[in-house]
């Protein structure tokens, strides 16, 4: 692994570190996907360019929360895809991100880093509550948030402001939470 890849965490077979600009490829082809994006409400994909994601790595804050993250697999370092961390906001809920390129999908990685991911908002901040919003025609993000005891309470449409319509979609979204107390009893190690 070169030096300036920081790792934030492992799993049994993926590290999760920070990016550098020469991960920039990899972001750009999983936020130009349409496969990818269509899910969080860009059918065509993210419009945004090489040299933004570039200098946005290049100018990324010094703190795991701020920084862009990327999930490679660990035999060799071959990024898959990407993550987020999120400090809680000011009622105590976290909510993190995974992306992975549609190549790596149906090998469970995704799974695998999400139980990293929750591990790591409970024992890096005070968080009570993890929150994700996945699509819910993205049964497989779906199932990805029951398998650690993600609670679906609700669901939403967002709507994109006016002068975004021309390029996205509304999401009608689930409201999974996985709640500190039930994983500390189930889940912590």
């Amino acid at each position: 692994m070169s030096s300036s890849h920081i790792p934030i965490f492992e799993t049994k077979r993926l590290i999760v570190r920070t990016a550098t600009e020469a991960d920039a490829d990899m972001f750009y082809a999983l936020w130009t996907n349409p496969d990818v994006m269509r899910n969080v409400g860009f059918p065509n994909g993210l419009r945004i360019t090489l040299s933004e994601i570039q200098r946005n790595i290049a100018k990324q804050s010094e703190a795991e929360f701020g920084k862009y993250l990327v999930v490679a697999l660990k035999t060799t370092d071959q990024a898959i895809g990407e993550c987020k961390l999120a400090y809680p906001d000011q009622k105590g809920i976290a909510e993190p991100d995974i992306k992975l390129l549609p190549a790596f999908w149906g090998y469970k990685y995704g799974v695998e880093v999400w139980h990293a991911l929750v591990c790591y908002q409970f024992t890096h901040t005070d968080c009570d509550i993890v929150q994700t919003t996945p699509n819910v025609r993205n049964i497989a993000s779906i199932k990805m948030q029951e398998s650690l005891g993600g609670v679906c309470f609700g669901e939403e449409v967002y709507h994109f402001p006016a002068e975004m319509h021309d390029y996205t979609t509304p999401v009608h979204h689930y409201i999974y939470q996985v709640y500190r107390a039930d994983w500390e009893q189930n889940y912590r190690t």
